[in-house]
């Protein structure tokens, strides 16, 4: 596991281990239970926790976690046109179109339980 780690709340922790897996290349590093994996990809270490008993599931001040909003993981990729392309004919949703920015363009791609995942294609120098 790296040092550092970002923790998604999902709703269904199996069906995020194959969203992050097959469609993003990360790898399974631990599934001790069914409300929490493990996951990595280039030296990060993703959490992945259904909301209720365990760690990062469990209510704070009476505020239950939830899935969703804005917060986000980015992704560096070679060509965010092929990615798009092959995850939409995979029947993946994205939040709005693709962005163009001034540093590169980025697509909002949604994990099976609406949280964020940033595909970034930075512009040449």
């Amino acid at each position: 596991m790296a040092g550092i780690a970002f923790r998604y709340i999902v709703d269904d922790v199996d069906q995020a281990i194959a969203f992050y897996r097959d469609d993003l290349g990360f790898q399974l590093d631990m599934h001790p239970a069914p409300s929490f994996a493990a996951l990595s990809r280039d030296g990060v270490s993703l959490y992945l926790s259904s909301p209720g008993p365990g760690g990062g599931g469990q209510s704070v001040e009476g505020v239950a976690p939830s899935p969703g909003g804005w917060n986000r993981i980015q992704l560096v990729v070679g060509d965010l046109s092929a990615m798009v392309a092959r995850l939409k004919a995979a029947g993946r949703q994205f939040r709005g179109d693709l962005i163009v920015g001034v540093g590169g363009d980025q697509a909002l791609l949604q994990d099976p339980s609406g949280n964020l995942v940033e595909l970034f294609q930075p512009k040449a120098r």
